[in-house]
């Protein structure tokens, strides 16, 4: 292992992650979309409430494994950037607007790319395009100049305004966490779903060994990994600047945790029998489509992060900008629906 580049053995530990969740995905029904659809059209909170356990875990294990000495989040951007309130609200309503005329998140794309949906491989590739437009294309002035992300100039987040008022750390995860899983498992749905319950576990812990993963390797090559953790915008265009010019760019965590996803959603659509291909065959739903995939592209760059990124990835961090940017995405997402519903009704 230790004679393996740098850049590979990141890649590596993104690609054991990446496949976690794309099988949480696929046999778990971890979704992002999907929890908001069937908790508000189908009255089936069973996949919303999943991501209580989803969160208990991460951020139970991410800040153990911080107070522990195994996990830098200090050295990840969710703290080493000045949060910006602003972008996290803004970007969040703009990605989850996008999400829902897209019919999925970036992470949902991949899983059902994966599965042989040909109309999420459009969706992943104009968000990937759109994201790094954003991110370091035409449109970064405007974006840097509206929301800027300069550095931290000292300690931030949820665990310091906290310890501010005199509550431990440790005592404050343990009640953030605790508070996440009973409101998951008190959903009689849920907890007569042990299969759900499991992987949204593994969905959790694999956001917990990125974060460990890296943080080993960004030890170790000082400096030259970033410590980080799942997140499916700018990671998807990182993915496709590697598939096209791999010589000149090295593999990175993106790359393994992207592929990571898409193998683990092929292997469980695999498994359940899920697996066919299908393409769009309505010019105004592939319209319709590649607008909310442009909108999750630029949205996901404001807010530094996607519905998993900061959703959870931040969360877990327990930095500001993973609850508000989790509940922005959710307005977003529900005003999109309610649209597209309004907009088959008759008048």
């Amino acid at each position: 292992m230790e004679s393996l580049p740098i850049g590979m053995l990141a890649a590596l530990v993104g690609l054991v992650g990446g496949l976690v969740m794309g099988l949480a995905a696929r046999l778990g029904d971890f979704c992002t979309l999907g929890a908001l659809e069937s908790a508000v059209y189908a009255q089936d909170q069973r996949r919303l409430r999943l991501w209580g356990i989803v969160l208990a875990v991460a951020i139970l294990g991410t800040q153990i494994g911080a107070m522990t000495g195994l996990i830098d989040l200090g050295a990840s951007f969710y703290h080493s950037l000045q949060w910006n309130p602003l972008g996290s609200i803004i970007g969040g309503l703009v990605f989850g607007y996008g999400m829902a005329l897209a019919g999925n998140c970036g992470f949902g794309a991949l899983v059902r790319f994966g599965g042989g949906d040909l109309r999420s491989l459009v969706v992943v590739v104009v968000m990937g395009i759109f994201g790094f437009i954003a991110l370091s294309g035409p449109l970064a002035p405007l974006r840097t100049a509206l929301f800027p992300q300069p550095d931290a100039t000292g300690p931030q987040g949820i665990l310091h305004d906290l310890g501010r008022l005199g509550i431990p750390p440790l005592a404050a995860t343990l009640a953030i966490a605790a508070l996440a899983a009973f409101w998951a498992l008190s959903h009689r749905g849920l907890r007569q779903n042990p299969r759900m319950i499991a992987w949204g576990v593994a969905a959790g812990l694999a956001v917990v060994w990125c974060f460990a993963g890296t943080t080993w390797l960004y030890e170790s090559s000082l400096g030259a990994v970033s410590v980080e953790g799942p997140s499916f915008t700018a990671p998807v265009g990182r993915t496709l600047i590697f598939l096209m010019t791999s010589t000149a760019g090295g593999i990175t965590f993106s790359v393994g945790s992207v592929v990571g996803v898409m193998a683990g959603a092929l292997i469980g659509s695999m498994i359940r029998g899920m697996f066919r291909w299908e393409a769009c065959e309505d010019p105004r739903e592939l319209g319709r489509q590649v607008g909310g995939a442009v909108l999750m592209g630029i949205g996901g760059v404001v807010a530094m992060g996607c519905s998993v990124g900061q959703g959870v990835t931040g969360f877990a961090t327990l930095a500001w900008s993973g609850p508000v940017t989790l509940v922005a995405i959710a307005i977003g997402a529900v005003i999109g629906l309610r649209q597209l519903i309004s907009g088959f009704q008759p008048e």
